[in-house]
């Protein structure tokens, strides 16, 4: 038995039922914490800087390491790295539970980061391992109920915990210990794939310095413009290292001989251009997700519990979309009309949301994040799929963690950049609308707005929700990217068989074997040749 082994559909529902409920834990805990972090961070003492470290520093260390956990599934048992994954990230959310102070917490998130990075990309690869690209969308439908759950109740769970007396803030890390243990077990219970050995070395070195390198880039963009200058000797040392770092990991990932990112992926078109595509959709989903719920409460006021439910515009474009798409997927096949118009919706959403203040009537706000949520649900999934249908299996779990990388990337990067900017104007709109004589900085270092007078506190409020119309203009621009690199996307139709078909070998004599390219139209094949393998596509006389 190897890994292309098809699975029964009862095996293969068995097997999903614990890597959604570890998907459910990661996102469930991801959700319940966005609405309450503002009061994590007045309870903690904590500034819009922190508040975005709390975030960066989640998704920084699950996008270092998620080629990592990729390239690890390709070589050892997948079932087996799912659960370590699942366990770090339960032990980073139990720490972050018990932080004394902001410092703390980030640290901790860090840990949190690294297993969340397994379980994304791991994920992925498992399901990838199970279902061929064709019947990949049957199952969608499950994944989109277990993210709709997560995303809907994260919020309505978190804010009800944080807003009950004798449970508070830590209690949103605390609930979802219970869960992972559960996936643990299911996961042992009902996961059975074939784990391979292979005579491999680690690619140690390329691992360490493509994550510094990433690190350094990451932490300068989340530095820059607040701690030092953008031109400062502090940047030279931050991109200077960077590049040392990366320009050494190119060089070592093309000697090495298993790399953690095989460089020869990126020959593969629709692998490059997915992860151009990646990185803009990663900025739009996470900085929608980071920075909604600090509008909600922090400009409009409203509660943890109530800024949840006004996300739901969002969360239910992205669910419907998703599940929709992967089920038409599966049935025709085809998937870069879905990419393409996803793409398309979500520049329209992400520029509406770019002309949003602190007195936009909430039903339009509802309508510009469903837009929003359409688009993502229409290209996140999907881009992903896209890469999985034009690689070999042996190759499955490295390319699939290079597209979340990327995607990871850009959100890390989205959160930090878009979070200085947000720091910076609304340092300034505060300023200005200060009257003469107040003392400066006021208003302007605490997300505790309760305890701010109330002329004050009104211009704080009015502040942060005319300051959020510049970050969504951004992540706009950003996510044209997306429709260019989307609309260069060659669509290949999903392919029924786990892995590609390989050249046949021994053709008759007098005729060489045909090498059918991964990007081949399989309908204009000859089908009058006699077949070779169900796995094997052999072009024979054409008569």
């Amino acid at each position: 038995m190897t890994d292309a082994t098809p699975m029964t559909h009862r095996k293969i529902l068995e097997a999903l039922s614990g890597i959604l409920l570890a998907l459910l834990v990661a996102i469930l805990s991801s959700t319940i914490v966005a609405n309450a972090l503002p009061t994590i961070l007045a309870d903690l003492k904590g500034n819009q800087t922190q508040y975005t470290w709390v975030i960066t520093s989640t998704l920084l260390a699950s996008t270092a390491t998620t080629p990592i956990w990729g390239k690890l599934a390709d070589l050892f048992s997948k079932k087996l790295l799912f659960q370590i994954a699942i366990t770090i990230f339960t032990i980073g959310s139990v720490l972050s539970g018990f932080a004394q102070d902001m410092e703390q917490l980030i640290g901790f998130r860090v840990v949190q980061g690294l297993g969340m990075g397994g379980v994304q990309a791991l994920a992925q690869v498992i399901i990838g391992a199970m279902v061929s690209p064709r019947e990949r969308g049957r199952y969608s439908g499950y994944t989109g109920a277990v993210m709709a759950a997560a995303t809907v109740g994260g919020p309505l769970v978190g804010g009800f915990i944080v807003d009950t007396p004798g449970l508070g803030w830590r209690w949103t890390f605390f609930i979802t210990v219970p869960l992972a243990v559960l996936a643990l077990g299911v996961l042992a219970k009902t996961l059975k794939l074939p784990t391979v050995r292979k005579d491999v070395k680690i690619d140690y070195a390329g691992a360490f310095l493509i994550t510094g390198g990433v690190s350094l880039v990451l932490m300068w963009v989340s530095f820059a413009g607040k701690d030092f200058g953008w031109i400062s000797l502090e940047t030279l040392g931050y991109l200077g290292g960077a590049a040392v770092a990366l320009v050494a990991a190119y060089f070592v990932e093309r000697r090495a001989s298993s790399p953690v990112v095989p460089l020869r992926l990126f020959k593969h078109r629709t692998l490059s251009l997915a992860v151009l595509g990646s990185v803009a959709v990663g900025t739009s989903m996470f900085g929608a997700s980071v920075f909604l719920g600090q509008y909600f409460q922090l400009s409009r006021g409203f509660s943890p519990t109530k800024a949840g439910l006004l996300t739901l515009p969002l969360v239910a474009g992205l669910t419907i979309a998703s599940t929709v798409s992967g089920q038409l997927i599966s049935r025709y096949g085809k998937w870069k009309n879905f990419l393409v118009s996803g793409a398309v919706v979500l520049v329209a959403g992400l520029g509406l949301l770019s002309t949003i203040d602190h007195q936009t009537n909430l039903v339009l706000m509802g309508g510009y994040m469903a837009l929003t949520g359409v688009g993502l649900g229409l290209t996140m999934q999907n881009l992903v799929l896209a890469v999985q249908n034009d690689v070999a299996m042996a190759d499955l779990g490295a390319a699939s963690s290079t597209v979340t990388f990327f995607r990871s990337l850009g959100g890390t990067a989205g959160v930090a950049v878009l979070g200085s900017v947000l720091a910076s104007q609304v340092g300034t709109k505060i300023a200005a609308g200060l009257p003469p004589g107040t003392p400066k900085g006021t208003g302007g270092g605490t997300l505790d707005l309760a305890h701010l007078p109330g002329p004050i506190q009104a211009l704080v409020r009015g502040a942060y929700g005319d300051a959020m119309a510049t970050l969504f203009l951004i992540a706009a621009c950003a996510a044209v990217v997306t429709v260019v690199a989307v609309a260069l996307i060659k669509e290949v139709p999903l392919r029924t068989s786990m892995d590609i078909p390989q050249p046949v070998v021994g053709a008759p004599t007098g005729e060489a074997p045909v090498h059918l390219p991964v990007d081949a139209d399989l309908r204009n094949v000859d089908n009058s040749a006699p077949a070779v393998d169900n796995s094997l596509l052999h072009v024979g006389d054409r008569r």
